[in-house]
Protein backbone atom coordinates (compact mmCIF):
# COMPACT_ATOMS: atom_id res chain seq x y z
CA UNK A 1 0.00 0.00 0.00
CA UNK A 2 1.51 3.58 -1.01
CA UNK A 3 1.79 6.43 1.91
CA UNK A 4 3.71 9.82 1.99
CA UNK A 5 6.57 9.53 4.13
CA UNK A 6 8.49 12.51 6.28
CA UNK A 7 11.26 14.27 4.29
CA UNK A 8 13.07 14.19 7.62
CA UNK A 9 16.10 12.59 8.92
CA UNK A 10 14.56 10.66 11.44
CA UNK A 11 16.56 7.69 13.81
CA UNK A 12 16.01 4.26 12.30
CA UNK A 13 14.21 3.01 14.91
CA UNK A 14 11.07 6.38 14.44
CA UNK A 15 8.22 5.17 12.03
CA UNK A 16 6.25 8.09 10.34
CA UNK A 17 4.12 8.52 7.53
CA UNK A 18 0.30 9.26 6.27
CA UNK A 19 -2.07 7.02 4.56
CA UNK A 20 -3.21 7.69 1.45
CA UNK A 21 -6.82 7.37 0.06
CA UNK A 22 -6.56 4.33 -2.14
CA UNK A 23 -6.02 0.23 -1.20
CA UNK A 24 -8.62 -0.10 1.33
CA UNK A 25 -12.79 -1.53 0.97
CA UNK A 26 -14.14 1.43 1.17
CA UNK A 27 -17.12 2.37 -1.32
CA UNK A 28 -17.84 5.69 -2.73
CA UNK A 29 -17.61 8.58 -1.40
CA UNK A 30 -15.34 7.08 0.85
CA UNK A 31 -13.57 4.76 -2.16
CA UNK A 32 -11.66 3.33 -0.56
CA UNK A 33 -8.92 3.31 2.66
CA UNK A 34 -11.05 5.83 4.94
CA UNK A 35 -10.46 5.40 8.26
CA UNK A 36 -12.40 7.96 9.99
CA UNK A 37 -16.06 6.31 11.73
CA UNK A 38 -17.70 9.58 12.21
CA UNK A 39 -18.21 10.37 8.32
CA UNK A 40 -21.07 7.94 7.76
CA UNK A 41 -19.13 5.32 6.04
CA UNK A 42 -19.82 1.24 6.56
CA UNK A 43 -18.25 0.96 9.90
CA UNK A 44 -17.21 -2.75 8.81
CA UNK A 45 -15.56 -1.71 6.11
CA UNK A 46 -13.63 1.19 8.48
CA UNK A 47 -13.05 -1.62 10.89
CA UNK A 48 -11.26 -3.59 8.31
CA UNK A 49 -9.32 -0.57 6.85
CA UNK A 50 -7.95 0.40 10.44
CA UNK A 51 -6.71 -3.38 10.71
CA UNK A 52 -5.18 -2.54 7.21
CA UNK A 53 -3.26 0.47 8.78
CA UNK A 54 -1.76 -2.04 11.04
CA UNK A 55 -1.19 -5.52 9.10
CA UNK A 56 0.08 -3.60 6.10
CA UNK A 57 2.15 -0.62 7.84
CA UNK A 58 3.82 -2.96 10.57
CA UNK A 59 2.15 -0.94 13.56
CA UNK A 60 3.06 -2.38 16.90
CA UNK A 61 -0.83 -2.42 17.44
CA UNK A 62 -3.68 -1.50 17.15
CA UNK A 63 -3.74 2.75 17.11
CA UNK A 64 -5.60 4.85 19.60
CA UNK A 65 -8.18 6.98 17.48
CA UNK A 66 -9.23 10.27 19.14
CA UNK A 67 -12.52 11.74 19.24
CA UNK A 68 -11.20 15.13 17.23
CA UNK A 69 -13.30 18.24 17.72
CA UNK A 70 -10.62 21.09 16.81
CA UNK A 71 -9.72 21.50 20.20
CA UNK A 72 -6.32 22.31 21.62
CA UNK A 73 -6.11 19.31 23.91
CA UNK A 74 -3.22 16.62 23.92
CA UNK A 75 -3.15 13.53 25.71
CA UNK A 76 -0.39 11.20 26.72
CA UNK A 77 0.50 7.83 25.56
CA UNK A 78 0.07 5.02 27.09
CA UNK A 79 -3.63 6.71 28.16
CA UNK A 80 -5.50 4.99 30.54
CA UNK A 81 -8.88 7.56 30.53
CA UNK A 82 -11.95 7.52 28.82
CA UNK A 83 -12.19 11.16 26.98
CA UNK A 84 -10.54 10.87 23.94
CA UNK A 85 -11.67 14.25 22.87
CA UNK A 86 -8.42 15.77 22.11
CA UNK A 87 -6.26 16.65 18.66
CA UNK A 88 -2.74 15.65 19.34
CA UNK A 89 -1.26 12.81 21.36
CA UNK A 90 2.51 12.56 22.51
CA UNK A 91 4.57 9.89 24.28
CA UNK A 92 7.87 9.25 25.35
CA UNK A 93 7.62 5.12 25.39
CA UNK A 94 8.39 2.64 22.55
CA UNK A 95 5.78 1.02 20.88
CA UNK A 96 2.93 3.86 21.16
CA UNK A 97 1.58 4.76 17.87
CA UNK A 98 0.55 8.62 17.87
CA UNK A 99 -2.46 9.50 15.50
CA UNK A 100 -4.60 12.07 13.68
CA UNK A 101 -6.90 12.51 11.15
CA UNK A 102 -7.26 14.46 8.19
CA UNK A 103 -8.80 15.50 5.13
CA UNK A 104 -7.64 18.77 4.32
CA UNK A 105 -6.43 20.03 7.98
CA UNK A 106 -2.72 19.87 8.67
CA UNK A 107 -1.43 17.04 10.16
CA UNK A 108 2.24 17.72 12.30
CA UNK A 109 4.55 14.75 13.69
CA UNK A 110 6.97 16.23 15.85
CA UNK A 111 10.52 14.09 17.07
CA UNK A 112 12.81 14.80 19.32
CA UNK A 113 16.31 14.46 18.65
CA UNK A 114 17.23 11.52 20.78
CA UNK A 115 14.60 9.74 19.24
CA UNK A 116 12.93 8.97 22.60
CA UNK A 117 9.78 12.03 22.34
CA UNK A 118 7.34 12.20 19.89
CA UNK A 119 4.05 13.55 18.85
CA UNK A 120 1.17 13.81 16.28
CA UNK A 121 -1.07 17.18 16.32
CA UNK A 122 -4.27 17.79 14.29
CA UNK A 123 -4.11 21.34 13.19
CA UNK A 124 -7.78 22.76 11.38
CA UNK A 125 -7.61 26.41 11.11
CA UNK A 126 -9.24 26.80 14.36
CA UNK A 127 -7.15 24.67 16.67
CA UNK A 128 -4.00 26.24 14.76
CA UNK A 129 -5.04 29.26 15.49
CA UNK A 130 -5.99 28.62 19.29
CA UNK A 131 -2.56 27.37 20.11
CA UNK A 132 -2.75 23.04 19.35
CA UNK A 133 0.90 23.40 17.91
CA UNK A 134 2.00 25.27 21.27
CA UNK A 135 0.27 22.81 23.47
CA UNK A 136 1.93 19.91 21.61
CA UNK A 137 5.36 20.82 22.15
CA UNK A 138 4.86 21.99 25.63
CA UNK A 139 4.45 18.30 26.30
CA UNK A 140 8.26 17.75 24.93
CA UNK A 141 10.73 17.65 27.87
CA UNK A 142 13.82 18.44 25.72
CA UNK A 143 14.46 22.25 24.27
CA UNK A 144 12.57 22.74 21.07
CA UNK A 145 15.54 23.40 19.30
CA UNK A 146 15.79 19.79 19.98
CA UNK A 147 12.52 19.13 18.09
CA UNK A 148 11.63 18.05 14.58
CA UNK A 149 8.38 18.39 13.13
CA UNK A 150 6.87 17.65 9.56
CA UNK A 151 3.97 19.49 8.05
CA UNK A 152 1.59 15.91 6.35
CA UNK A 153 -0.86 16.63 3.75
CA UNK A 154 -3.24 19.33 3.81
CA UNK A 155 -5.25 21.80 2.17
CA UNK A 156 -2.79 23.81 -0.09
CA UNK A 157 -2.55 27.75 -0.42
CA UNK A 158 -4.26 28.38 -3.56
CA UNK A 159 -7.17 26.11 -2.29
CA UNK A 160 -7.51 27.72 1.27
CA UNK A 161 -10.18 30.67 0.70
CA UNK A 162 -11.69 32.01 4.00
CA UNK A 163 -13.39 35.12 4.98
CA UNK A 164 -11.74 38.43 6.67
CA UNK A 165 -12.52 37.04 10.00
CA UNK A 166 -10.21 34.52 9.99
CA UNK A 167 -7.35 36.43 9.32
CA UNK A 168 -8.27 38.81 11.74
CA UNK A 169 -8.23 35.93 14.33
CA UNK A 170 -4.97 34.89 13.55
CA UNK A 171 -3.78 38.05 13.59
CA UNK A 172 -4.67 38.75 17.04
CA UNK A 173 -2.31 36.05 18.17
CA UNK A 174 0.52 37.19 16.10
CA UNK A 175 0.08 40.06 13.63
CA UNK A 176 3.07 38.04 11.27
CA UNK A 177 0.09 35.54 10.25
CA UNK A 178 -0.98 37.76 7.55
CA UNK A 179 1.11 37.18 5.58
CA UNK A 180 0.01 33.86 4.84
CA UNK A 181 -3.01 35.31 3.10
CA UNK A 182 -3.69 37.24 -0.17
CA UNK A 183 -6.61 38.03 -1.91
CA UNK A 184 -8.49 35.88 -3.78
CA UNK A 185 -9.16 37.76 -7.03
CA UNK A 186 -11.53 34.85 -8.24
CA UNK A 187 -14.30 36.14 -5.08
CA UNK A 188 -14.56 39.69 -3.95
CA UNK A 189 -14.22 40.04 -0.55
CA UNK A 190 -12.18 36.23 0.17
CA UNK A 191 -8.78 35.73 0.81
CA UNK A 192 -5.73 32.76 0.29
CA UNK A 193 -4.63 31.31 3.03
CA UNK A 194 -1.36 29.66 3.58
CA UNK A 195 -1.49 26.96 6.64
CA UNK A 196 1.61 25.37 6.08
CA UNK A 197 3.20 29.37 6.22
CA UNK A 198 1.02 29.39 9.78
CA UNK A 199 2.28 26.98 11.17
CA UNK A 200 6.49 27.60 10.38
CA UNK A 201 5.69 30.88 11.80
CA UNK A 202 4.17 29.49 14.98
CA UNK A 203 6.93 26.94 15.38
CA UNK A 204 9.53 28.75 14.80
CA UNK A 205 8.35 31.13 17.20
CA UNK A 206 8.72 28.60 19.58
CA UNK A 207 12.10 27.49 19.27
CA UNK A 208 11.70 24.94 15.97
CA UNK A 209 14.45 24.49 13.67
CA UNK A 210 14.19 21.79 11.48
CA UNK A 211 10.51 22.09 9.88
CA UNK A 212 9.90 20.35 6.97
CA UNK A 213 6.96 19.35 4.62
CA UNK A 214 4.01 21.47 3.20
CA UNK A 215 4.17 20.33 -0.88
CA UNK A 216 0.96 18.96 -0.71
CA UNK A 217 -2.26 20.08 -1.66
CA UNK A 218 -5.16 17.90 -0.46
CA UNK A 219 -7.94 19.79 -2.35
CA UNK A 220 -6.29 19.51 -5.72
CA UNK A 221 -5.01 16.06 -5.79
CA UNK A 222 -7.97 14.13 -5.74
CA UNK A 223 -6.57 10.68 -6.84
CA UNK A 224 -4.21 10.57 -3.55
CA UNK A 225 -6.02 12.80 -1.19
CA UNK A 226 -9.80 13.02 0.86
CA UNK A 227 -10.87 16.45 0.78
CA UNK A 228 -13.74 17.40 2.65
CA UNK A 229 -14.00 21.20 1.45
CA UNK A 230 -13.83 19.75 -1.94
CA UNK A 231 -16.28 16.52 -1.61
CA UNK A 232 -18.12 17.51 1.74
CA UNK A 233 -18.68 13.73 2.48
CA UNK A 234 -15.26 11.97 2.56
CA UNK A 235 -13.36 9.66 4.28
CA UNK A 236 -10.39 10.54 6.53
CA UNK A 237 -6.36 10.17 5.77
CA UNK A 238 -3.98 9.19 9.06
CA UNK A 239 -1.14 10.46 10.23
CA UNK A 240 0.93 8.64 12.68
CA UNK A 241 4.18 8.02 14.48
CA UNK A 242 6.04 5.89 16.62
CA UNK A 243 9.40 4.61 17.63
CA UNK A 244 10.52 1.04 18.32
CA UNK A 245 12.56 -0.51 21.30
CA UNK A 246 16.05 0.25 20.07
CA UNK A 247 17.19 -2.73 22.45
Amino acid sequence: MKNITPNWNAPAHIHAFTSVRTGGVSQAPFDSFNLGDHVGDNPTDVQRNRELLVTQFGLPHFPVFLTQTHSTRVIRLPYDGENLEADAVYTNQPNQVCLVMTADCLPVLFYSKDGTEIAAAHAGWRGLCDGVLENTVAEFNCDPAEISAWLGPAIGPNAFQVGKEVIEQFCAFDPQAEQAFVADTSTSGKFLGNLYQIAKQRLQKLGLKAITGGEHCTFTEQAQFFSYRRDKQTGRMASLIWWADKL
